[in-house]
């Protein structure tokens, strides 16, 4: 056995080093176990309490969470190493700390405690909501760092007088043409609009994989069968129905396709595109014509058939400011007729169009 003693001192003498005590064990049947046990505390207090309060709270804490620990490692023998998360669901006004085995990257092995706790904490079993990639986090994520997020936000009023809104639910990020040093203007815009649906889906925390880049996406469609081998590297456009074998190859999403014979058509179909949106809230990959563009949701009144269609438009070119985006219309409330922040019309009433709606599973 061996045995640390941690000193400190309160008085102005100088620190105590630790002391390690090591004790040889007579019994030859003795047997030693080590269990990595990660704490993290947290403790709100307000911003004007005293210090010594702050640190009494924190070690009560503590204390508690290995009381607490005691139960899962028993219930978990096998497991060797356990961390405390962190959870602030929007359903929940308070935070939850949760003490999970460490599994790395493999969340289907902690499914069934996740489950047992949807049900406990009264949240809902169709949404990963206290999954490891859940967790609250001091730092903000990688990958989406130097992009902005869900850039429909700050937007006004769509006009539609008396209409309702039907969103996107959750966190995206925008991808466009240009990002990352990479040109793929004049044919990049459906692959843009895939990056930013698969943000969707990494940023709500339905898978942990990177954003697949246009190589890969291209190198993907050439493994399956799709492309042939010369599609590869080339500057060749995809749309809707590429990109569904993406989702599925990549993710394991399925989607659902509705098309429409002209342009012109695409407002007869509003009820069905706000019910994606109320019961998927996925974004929409909008294929067809010459350009693509992503759909985050629509304003529609039921009554009198107005309806205005939030667009996504990868086709923007420049840096990462949100009042120029807004300004140009890269994001917007638009109509049929309207025109598209590049020009010409947005929706061509003699083209054919395929509105990508991805699924979202239906787990925990």
């Amino acid at each position: 056995p061996l045995d640390l003693e941690l000193y400190t001192s309160s008085s102005g003498a100088p620190p105590i080093a630790p002391v390690v005590r090591y004790e040889p064990a007579s019994d030859t049947a003795f047997e030693c176990e080590t269990i990595d046990l990660h704490l993290n505390a947290l403790v709100m207090l307000p911003r004007e309490e005293e210090f010594t309060k702050v640190r009494g709270s924190v070690i009560e804490k503590l204390v508690a969470q290995l009381e607490a620990a005691k139960k899962m490692l028993v219930a978990h023998p096998n497991e060797k190493r356990f961390k405390y998360c962190h959870y602030s669901p929007d359903l929940l006004s308070y935070v939850v700390s949760i003490l999970y085995p460490d599994v790395g990257s493999d969340e289907m092995r902690l499914f069934k405690r996740r489950q047992a706790l949807h049900r406990q904490l009264l949240l809902p079993l169709d949404r990963p909501l206290i999954r490891l990639s859940n967790a609250m986090s001091s730092g903000a994520n990688s990958s989406f760092a130097k992009k902005l997020m869900d850039v429909h936000k700050a937007l006004k009023s769509s006009g539609v007088k008396g209409g309702k809104q039907s969103l996107v639910k959750g966190t995206y990020c925008y991808f466009h043409y240009m990002q990352d040093r990479f040109d793929d203007a004049g044919w990049g815009c459906a692959y843009r609009s895939l990056q930013t649906i698969i943000s969707w889906f990494v940023l709500n925390n339905y898978t942990n994989r990177k954003i697949p880049g246009h190589r890969e996406i291209q190198q993907t469609l050439v493994s399956i069968g799709d492309k042939p081998a010369t599609f590869l590297g080339s500057k060749q456009w995809i749309g809707a129905i590429e990109i569904s074998f993406i989702l599925d190859t990549l993710l394991d999403i399925s989607s659902k396709v509705i098309t429409f014979n002209s342009g012109a058509e695409i407002p007869t179909k509003a009820r069905e595109i706000a019910h994606h949106f109320e019961t998927q809230g996925t974004p929409i990959m909008i294929g067809g014509g010459v350009l693509a563009y992503t759909l985050l949701g629509i304003d529609y009144n039921e009554s009198t058939g107005e309806c205005a269609f939030l667009i996504l438009d990868p086709h923007y070119t420049e840096g990462e400011d949100i009042d120029k985006i807004c300004a140009g219309t890269w994001v917007g409330w638009k109509r049929l007729g309207d025109n598209a922040a590049a020009g010409g019309d947005l929706f061509v009433k003699t083209a054919f169009y395929n509105f990508l709606c991805p699924q979202r599973p239906n787990t925990v």
